[in-house]
């Protein structure tokens, strides 16, 4: 059966890429059967330019979320605002209709054949449930550098679903942490989720300054407190961001992150299951790490 993918793409002050963006999408050698662009209330133009952009590509539908009310806030990931933009997204189109649901930031340029490439895999394995490519970002000397991801995670940022999969676990819920979830459910479902190193997309904006970054490390850490990761874990994991920039201060705001979250009771998954599996699951991987060489990739194995 030809695959008819459905591609979702929450955005906002995307101006600066967007046109990349959707020339790429419309490149595909591999057409995706609808794509919804949800604007979230850009104000550098990015909904116009968006709307000139629909004109010249048949699938491509533009539209704009519902004003919010009140002061933005400073962390709209932490807000979840994507989850929900995604959602209203899915919710203007016949969703069942489609064999895949593919979410896709407006930064990130595919290559031609890559939705081609990513639904062959798809046929290829029945039970793979969540997949993407691997991202590299920009340099400021010229050269890209991959971010790092343990194959058994998929990047939010162009994350593909079965249908099938999609259905199983409740498609995707709008809380921080959403990406984590999904993929811990999708497993408990008896899905495989998997990052393909051999299908590049490139990500146009790059993290750019060491507050933006701090922050996300602390937001990270409070995903893994929702995710019921356990502190053992977690202190891996700190040792390891540690050593990313700002060198010292990346680690320590991820543990603060996690213990801040534990400390005023942010609220977990209720969910037993899925407690009892997700800790099942890292402590197989913190065995693993015993393995000489293997402590070094326990510190990436999930965000």
């Amino acid at each position: 059966m030809q695959p008819r993918v459905l591609i979702i793409s929450p955005v906002r002050n995307e101006a600066a890429h967007i046109e990349r963006v959707v020339r790429a999408v419309a490149a595909q050698e591999l057409a995706p059967a609808a794509w919804v662009v949800v604007d979230d209330g850009s104000d550098d133009g990015t909904l116009e330019l968006l709307r000139e952009l629909e004109q010249s590509v048949p699938f491509l539908t533009v539209l704009a979320a519902p004003a919010s009310t009140g002061p933005a806030p400073r962390d709209r990931l932490k807000r979840a605002a994507a989850p929900r933009t995604f959602n209203r997204g899915l919710a203007s189109v016949d969703g069942p209709s489609f064999t895949h649901v593919m979410k896709l930031d407006g930064d990130v340029e595919l290559p031609p054949e890559y939705l081609r490439r990513l639904m062959e895999r798809f046929d290829a394995d029945p039970l793979l449930g969540i997949a993407c490519g691997d991202l590299v970002e920009p340099q400021a000397d010229g050269t890209v550098r991959r971010i790092p991801i343990p194959p058994h995670h998929v990047h939010g940022a162009l994350k593909c679903y079965s249908r099938t999969c999609f259905d199983a676990i409740g498609g995707v819920q709008e809380r921080l942490g959403w990406d984590t979830i999904d993929e811990t459910y999708a497993r408990m479902r008896g899905f495989t989720t998997r990052s393909f190193a051999d299908l590049v997309g490139l990500h146009l904006r790059p993290l750019g300054s060491a507050d933006g970054t701090i922050r996300g490390r602390a937001r990270h850490g409070e995903c893994a407190w929702i995710a019921h990761f356990g502190l053992a874990w977690v202190s891996l994991r700190a040792v390891k961001i540690a050593r990313s920039r700002p060198v010292g201060l990346s680690g320590l705001a991820f543990l603060y992150g996690y213990l801040r979250a534990a400390a005023t009771r942010t609220e977990r998954v209720p969910d037993r299951e899925f407690r009892r599996f997700a800790r099942r699951e890292l402590r197989a991987r913190m065995r693993r790490a015993v393995v000489p060489g293997a402590l070094a990739r326990a510190g990436s194995d999930a965000t």
